[in-house]
């Protein structure tokens, strides 16, 4: 059955850098787009990246663009978000997903930015 398992969360200060992961299995991982979304405490899930199949093509929310970087290892089956300038404000759970709605997502890992 499909899975996807995100690992890579944890306490960072503002300012801070984390990479997260993705692994993903049951399906044809390089035939498909693949995307970041996340949820703050409180709030809906927010689309944060998106990444074409091949990893040539991506997109960013604006709250994040230009401190965050989205790829993939189609070898690896693995989707990776590189966080850099972190902001308390990007504190949140994070998901690795197969639809831009993050309906079809695995289970998050936590990012908390606090000093």
């Amino acid at each position: 059955q499909v899975q996807l398992v995100e690992s890579g969360g944890g306490l960072v200060q503002p300012g801070g850098s984390l990479r997260l992961s993705c692994a993903a299995s049951g399906f044809t991982f390089n035939s498909e787009w693949m995307y970041w979304v996340r949820q703050a405490p409180g709030k809906g899930l927010e689309w944060v990246s998106l990444i074409n199949s091949a990893g040539n093509l991506n997109n960013y929310a604006n709250s994040v663009k230009g401190r965050f970087t989205i790829s993939r290892d189609n070898t690896k089956n693995t989707l990776y978000l590189d966080m850099n300038s972190l902001k308390p404000e990007d504190t949140a759970l994070y998901y690795c997903a197969r639809d831009e709605a993050g309906k079809d997502r695995g289970q998050g890992t936590q990012v908390t930015v606090s000093s």
